[in-house]
């Protein structure tokens, strides 16, 4: 029997807590300090550009490591090699930190624009070409998660279950309402959605169906009902569920 995916890291969690590491202010400055340097920074620098002890200093730069967002080696300041061990210098990472609560994917939306503008094919127009690109971009995602983790056949309910774990690191907030349906209380791309509506909840609903597709989930679909407040998409077995009309895909957000 294959095994449940592993759990993997929680990317609003990992940006919550690398925000939490800079609260305190020494180390805040600290940080900002190293950032503007444009270069290696050693403890004794750090220390003196907010006036603590080297020890205390190496405390906190250690917790800005720890945090992913500075990076430590050993060096001599300016390349000149002395007598003795390298300090310890710290430089920035490439980490960029975003908290949105909820949490919100406009980056995401805005990559699948500028494929569907790169890869637009001779007689597609805009919108088709934007729901073209999504559906590749999730199909992309589920043969990715499915080379990676190897679930085997996935039926509706363990399917929901793979997708829950995915769709929460997008920002989706799934639900369980029933073993076989799946309700997502966030729209990770409003409120773009709601400015364009038909473009934006066409584009969510396309990348996942394509997520449903490339995972091979069988017997579930996306489906378009839209709430109030919430994502225009749920994901179900279909039974018993009316499909809504095109007046009632542009209500939710």
């Amino acid at each position: 029997m294959a095994s449940d995916p592993p759990a993997q890291a929680d990317p609003a969690g990992s940006a919550i807590d690398s925000v939490s590491v800079l609260s305190e202010d020494s180390r805040r400055r600290m940080f900002a300090f190293i950032r503007r340097a444009r270069r290696a920074v050693t403890r004794d620098e750090a220390a003196a550009s907010v006036g603590i002890s080297r020890k205390l200093a190496a405390f906190h730069l250690d917790k800005l490591v720890d945090a992913g967002l500075l990076r430590a080696r050993y060096e001599t300041p300016g390349g000149t090699r002395k007598v003795g061990r390298q300090p310890k210098v710290y430089e920035p990472t490439d980490a960029q930190i975003t908290v949105t609560i909820p949490d919100r994917r406009h980056e995401l939306l805005a990559d699948l624009l500028l494929d569907a503008v790169l890869t637009e094919r001779t007689g597609e127009n805009a919108t088709q070409a934007a729901m073209r690109a999504a559906q590749e971009r999730g199909r992309q995602v589920g043969e990715a998660a499915r080379q990676e983790t190897r679930p085997g056949r996935l039926g509706p309910e363990r399917g929901l279950t793979t997708c829950e774990r995915l769709l929460d690191q997008y920002g989706y907030e799934p639900v369980r309402e029933t073993p076989t349906r799946l309700r997502l209380r966030n729209c990770p791309f409003h409120p773009l959605a709601a400015k364009a509506p038909d473009l934006v909840c066409g584009m969510n609903h396309a990348f996942l169906s394509g997520y449903l597709g490339g995972l091979e989930v069988n017997g579930v679909r996306a489906v378009l009902a839209p709430e109030p407040g919430e994502c225009c998409v749920r994901l179900g077995t279909g039974e018993g569920e009316a499909e809504p009309s095109a007046d009632e895909t542009t209500g939710g957000r």
